[in-house]
C-alpha cells in the first residue's frame, strides 16, 4: 500500500513551517518525531476535561484518568505483541527502561560473569552496562562490527559463552541504521541461558515488532520517536522477568504495604511506576499508537525503505562524501554520512539554512564513532510523513555544500 503522504502531512500543523523562508523539511525523526494534530488534541482533551491523579480517588475525574492511563497500557500491549498490561511498565524513556533492568541485574551478577553487546550501541545501551560490570565484577563484551557496518555474527555467537549472563543491543543502529537480526541473536543467547534486552528506540516506531516472536525478555522504546509527546516510555518485559526485577524508584504508587520498618511492592505493572505517572504522556501515547496501527507498521516501513533507498542512490552521486552503514536493503529509515574537509555541524548549519532539518554530532555513540575513525556523522532521518521531493531538496542542498566548499579552498 502506498501511503498517502499529502493527507498524512495535513495531521502534522509544523510542516506548514518555513524555515527562513523555506519551507520545513524535518529529516531529524531519529532524535525526535512530530506529533499529528490527533495525538495534540487528545492530550488537550486530557488537560481540558478529565486532567487528575490515577488509581488514587474515586471521584469521576480520577476514573476517568484511570481509565485512560489503563487503557493507553493495554494498547502498547497490544501494539508490541506483548500479553497484557503486565508486561508493559511506563517509565520516562528508553534510557530509563534500561537502567531499571540493568540495575536490577546488578545484584545477580558475579565476578567471572559477562555482559554481551555490540560496538553499535547508543550510550544509554552502554553506561548502564558498565556501571553494572564495575559494581559487580562481570565482564563486558562487544559483538565487532563489519567493514559495512553490519554485526559481525560469527565473532558475535562466539563471544556468547557458559559466562553470558546477558545480551544486551540494538535493534537498528541509530548512527548506520543497520537492522540486526534480532531473531537470531535472541536465540543464541537463549542458548547459554543469557538474558536479552533489545533496545528498540529505532525499531518500534517503524516497522512491525512482536515481542512474541522475537522471544526476547526485556525490550525498551521512547515514546517521543513513535509521534507521541517526550517523558514517557516503556520496559516490556516477559511477566516472570518483571517479578523478578527490582524497581529502580519507590515510593508512590508503587508501594502496596508500609510499615515503619519495611514495605512491599504493588502489582505489575504499577511496581516500576513510582510516584505520580505522566497521565497526559500516556493519553497522547496511546493516541500515537492508534494512528500509527492506523496507517500499518508495514506500510510505514516500506514508505521508509523507498526513502532511504533513494537517499542513498541521491547521496551516493554528491561529490567527497562517505555514506556509512550497509546498503539500503539492509537498513532502517536514516542516513548518516560526512563531507570531506567539513564539520558535521557546518553541513547541519548550511542545511538549517535551507530549511533542512539534520543532526549532526557523534548521535550518543561515541565509541562508534571512534572506531569508524571520525568524530561524528550528519544524519538525515525519515517517517511516515516524509516525501521523496524531500530527499531530492536534501541531496541538492549537500551539492551546494560541496561547491561552496570547493570555492572556499581555491580562494584560500
Amino acid at each position: 500500500m502506498t501511503l498517502n503522504i499529502r493527507k498524512i502531512r495535513e495531521d502534522f500543523p509544523i510542516l506548514k513551517r518555513k524555515v527562513y523562508g523555506k519551507p520545513l523539511a524535518y529529516l531529524d525523526n531519529a532524535a525526535t518525531t512530530q506529533k499529528p494534530r490527533q495525538v495534540i488534541q487528545a492530550m488537550s482533551d486530557y488537560y481540558e476535561n478529565y486532567n487528575s491523579n490515577v488509581h488514587r480517588a474515586v471521584h469521576k475525574l480520577s476514573q476517568e484518568a484511570t481509565q485512560a492511563y489503563d487503557d493507553a497500557h493495554e494498547k502498547v500491549a497490544e501494539f508490541t505483541g506483548a500479553e497484557g498490561i503486565e508486561e508493559i511498565a511506563f517509565t520516562k524513556n528508553t534510557t530509563e527502561s534500561i537502567n531499571i533492568v540493568a540495575n536490577s541485574l546488578s545484584g545477580k551478577l558475579k565476578k567471572g560473569d559477562e555482559i554481551v553487546l555490540t560496538q553499535m550501541e547508543h550510550h544509554s545501551n552502554i553506561v548502564p552496562w558498565q556501571q553494572a560490570a564495575k559494581r559487580t565484577g562481570a565482564k563486558l563484551r562487544y559483538a565487532e562490527i563489519t567493514g559495512s557496518g553490519e554485526l559481525n555474527m560469527q565473532q558475535l555467537q562466539s563471544i556468547i559463552s557458559k559466562k553470558t549472563k546477558v545480551v544486551a543491543f540494538t535493534h537498528v543502529s541509530n548512527v548506520l541504521g543497520t537492522v540486526n537480526p534480532a531473531k537470531e541473536i535472541i536465540a543464541a543467547a537463549k542458548e547459554v541461558g543469557a538474558i536479552t534486552v533489545l533496545d528498540a528506540a529505532q525499531s518500534v516506531p517503524h516497522m512491525p515488532v512482536n515481542v512474541k516472536g522475537l522471544g526476547c525478555d526485556f525490550m525498551a522504546f521512547s515514546s517521543h520517536k513513535m509521534l507521541g509527546p517526550p517523558g514517557i516510555g516503556v520496559l516490556y518485559g516477559k511477566e516472570d522477568m518483571l517479578e523478578k526485577t527490582e524497581p529502580l524508584l519507590f515510593g508512590g504508587d508503587m508501594i502496596s504495604e508500609v510499615s515503619f520498618q519495611d514495605a512491599s511492592w504493588n502489582e505489575l505493572p504499577w511496581k516500576f511506576e513510582a510516584g505520580t505517572p505522566n497521565m497526559a504522556g500516556a493519553v497522547g501515547l496511546a493516541a500515537a499508537v492508534d494512528y500509527l496501527q492506523k496507517i500499518g507498521m508495514e506500510n510505514i516501513h516500506e514508505h521508509e525503505k523507498m526513502l532511504t533507498a533513494r537517499a542513498m542512490k541521491k547521496l551516493a552521486q554528491v561529490d567527497e562524501l562517505t555514506i556509512y552503514g550497509p546498503e539500503a536493503a539492509k537498513r532502517g529509515g536514516l542516513v548518516a554520512f560526512n563531507i570531506r574537509g567539513v564539520h558535521t555541524h557546518d553541513v547541519s548549519a548550511l542545511l538549517d539554512a535551507q530549511g533542512i532539518a539534520v543532526r549532526g554530532g557523534h548521535h550518543c555513540a561515541m565509541p562508534l564513532a571512534r572506531l569508524l575513525g571520525i568524530a561524528g556523522t550528519t544524519r538525515a532521518s525519515f517517517y511516515l510523513y516524509n516525501t521523496p521531493e524531500e530527499v531530492d531538496k536534501l541531496a541538492e542542498a549537500l551539492e551546494m555544500v560541496t561547491k561552496k566548499m570547493k570555492i572556499a579552498t581555491i580562494r584560500k
